[in-house]
């Protein structure tokens, strides 16, 4: 299986969506990216604008590769819209088990050389049982922010094809990302790492133990994290870390059990940066 520059389809532009159709398309890739909203597609080329002409000030990418990656960007209002075999085909919509179900279906008849779903937590294997060729089907496990994380954690499922993991591996390897793989685990490795971390960071809080400010600051100065477990739970979403949560919760039991304070702000609304106020207030 040849992962060359045939195209790449990214369905979903929440944070996820947006940086791996960025990171494709500054590879080369030519990228459809599926949005039936309308401002949430524009939102999405703001986005995109604003982290490219970032890229340039920084000396990162010069005018040319700036326009040229812009240009290979295209939306789509429905995943039947997207091209027959595709190199690959990224799914990041919302961790809702029904619908990556019924996404994953939809995306797999439209037969790409390689099918990922982007999920944190999610059992492979259980997706598997929505596409028609699971040998052709695995978890890319981007992180926050896309554009400069270099991990990107492969997740093999039982019915995952050597020539689908080294097509995985290869596709990494050109948008830039270093990889590892792990097997179908709940929490793989990395967010197994990370909420142990993110939830004893929100019990300490929820105890009085120190300020998110400080929690954070010990994190990042004590231990090198670029970003504090409290900021980058309000980046990925608050909502998103409880539904993770639960499902770590459920498959390892109480020591991933979601902290009183996760649920009560999300509850009340308190997202993270989407929603303008998490542990942190995120102005617009």
């Amino acid at each position: 299986m040849r992962m060359d520059n045939d195209g790449v389809g990214v369905i979903g532009v929440g944070t996820m969506g947006v940086g791996i159709a960025y990171v494709a398309a500054l590879a080369g890739y030519a990228v459809d990216v599926v949005e039936p909203d309308g401002a949430r597609a524009a939102a999405m080329m703001r986005t995109v604008e604003t982290t490219l002409a970032g890229a340039v000030a920084r000396g990162k990418i010069d005018a040319v590769a700036k326009e040229a990656t812009a240009a290979r960007l295209r939306r789509l209002a429905t995943i039947e819209d997207l091209p027959e075999h595709l190199a690959v085909i990224v799914e990041s919509v919302p961790e809702r088990l029904a619908l990556k179900e019924d996404v994953l279906a939809r995306a797999a008849a439209r037969v790409p050389r390689l099918l990922a779903t982007n999920t944190s937590a999610l059992s492979i294997d259980r997706l598997a049982a929505s596409v028609a060729d699971p040998s052709a089907f695995l978890g890319l496990h981007f992180f926050n922010p896309v554009w400069s994380i270099k991990l990107l954690e492969i997740v093999r499922g039982a019915a995952t094809s050597d020539a689908a993991l080294g097509a995985a591996r290869d596709f990494g390897a050109a948008i830039g990302k270093e990889t590892i793989t792990v097997r179908d685990v709940p929490g793989f490795a990395t967010s197994r790492l990370d909420f142990a971390a993110s939830l004893e960071a929100m019990r300490m809080l929820e105890d009085g133990v120190a300020s998110a400010e400080d929690i954070d600051r010990a994190a990042v100065l004590a231990y090198r994290h670029p970003v504090g477990p409290l900021r980058l739970s309000d980046i990925v979403g608050l909502d998103v870390r409880l539904e993770v949560a639960r499902t770590l919760e459920a498959a390892h039991g109480p020591r991933f059990a979601p902290p009183s304070i996760l649920q009560a702000m999300v509850a009340d609304g308190s997202l993270g940066a989407k929603s303008g106020r998490g542990f942190f207030d995120w102005p617009a």
